[in-house]
């Protein structure tokens, strides 16, 4: 190891409080994880990959859904639940990056006051900046810090926006869509986007007065689910209600994700999505990866602003700029 590797090498003290679930040091590592400085970005790493051993026993859990189904207050509600059975509960919430400013909200410990006074909770807001899908670009790894640190469940909320936050399917076990009790119009679609890979599907505020509409928008899509083929032999989706206000529900919904697990476990399917994430995870990294490299080719760099001109002025085609660029980059 030279010396400059042997500076930034994490230290002992310090992966130790990550182990021991200190909660100060799991967050100082995963700033470390998410900071767009490269050489504290590479101390995260180095973090990371001393703690991979480590990783891996957490239920993972995605959940998503339009705004204002009421994600952030059913995942209060699930992780309390959960805290109280004796678990520890990590909530990764991604929020919204403003296209324009690049700020983001960050509000949701505030948006759930009581879980995050819980000892065995840990709530962890971070912005998704320009990441695809709505999931912030270090969520995946910030994860695996969670699991290290010992939280054995981890509720990953997406940005929800569209369907691009599909791509939280590729990072946890069970993905959870929440929807809101509506009329029968609004099944309009159902065949499209994060309905078809969700693990099961939730119509949130069940109570009072609305809930009566909860359950006709339960059974509703429940019959509507019935045409869309399982993406698995061994798990038909299925439909429930709960009320983030109430609770009622949530333990069901627990036992769902449980039951789900279990199946597939003993399937093989856990085993075999949990390597194919990790091996498209590695992928996806190495696209990232290129894509820098390629813009940061100088003779690429040189021909950018003159080729997106021409395609904007219809000049030339977008494959054919296309195709410069990359016989720039390939040439070196």
């Amino acid at each position: 190891m030279t010396r400059d590797a042997e500076a930034s090498a994490p230290s002992a003290e310090f992966l130790a409080a990550i182990r021991k679930g200190d909660r100060r040091s799991l967050a100082r590592a995963i700033t470390l994880i998410e900071s767009a400085r490269e050489d504290q970005a590479e101390q995260g790493q180095r973090v990371l990959e001393a703690l991979v051993p480590e990783t891996g026993n957490a239920v993972r859990v995605g959940v998503t859904g339009a705004p204002g189904a009421g994600k952030s207050t059913l995942i209060e509600a699930l992780g309390m639940h959960l805290v109280e059975k004796g678990h520890r509960v990590a909530v990764l919430a991604v929020d919204p990056s403003s296209p324009v400013s690049g700020g983001s909200i960050l509000g949701d410990k505030t948006r759930m006051e009581v879980l995050s006074r819980e000892a065995n909770a840990f709530i962890r807001p971070s912005p998704s900046g320009t990441s695809i899908g709505g999931v912030a670009q270090r969520t995946r790894e910030t994860l695996l810090l969670c699991e290290a640190a010992g939280y054995d469940v981890v509720l990953v909320e997406t940005v929800g926006i569209g369907q691009s936050q599909i791509a939280v399917g590729g990072m946890v076990d069970f993905f959870l869509l929440v929807l809101l009790p509506a009329g029968g119009d609004d099944l309009q679609g159902i065949k499209k986007g994060v309905v078809e890979i969700a693990d099961a599907l939730v119509v949130n505020k069940a109570d009072g007065p609305t809930a009566d509409v909860a359950e006709r928008t339960r059974s509703d899509y429940a019959n509507a689910m019935q045409v869309i083929r399982s993406l698995s032999p061994t798990w038909q989706p299925p439909v429930l209600k709960a009320s983030a206000k109430t609770h009622e529900g949530i333990d069901v919904l627990w036992d769902t994700v449980l039951d789900h697990r279990a199946r597939f476990e003993q399937s093989g399917e856990f085993d075999a999505r949990r390597r194919r994430q990790s091996r498209d995870w590695m992928w996806n990294l190495v696209e990232d990866g290129l894509m820098g490299a390629f813009r940061a080719n100088p003779g690429v760099a040189s021909q950018i602003a003159a080729l997106e001109t021409q395609v904007e002025e219809r000049e030339t085609t977008a494959r054919a700029a296309a195709q410069a660029l990359l016989d720039r980059f390939l040439r070196g």
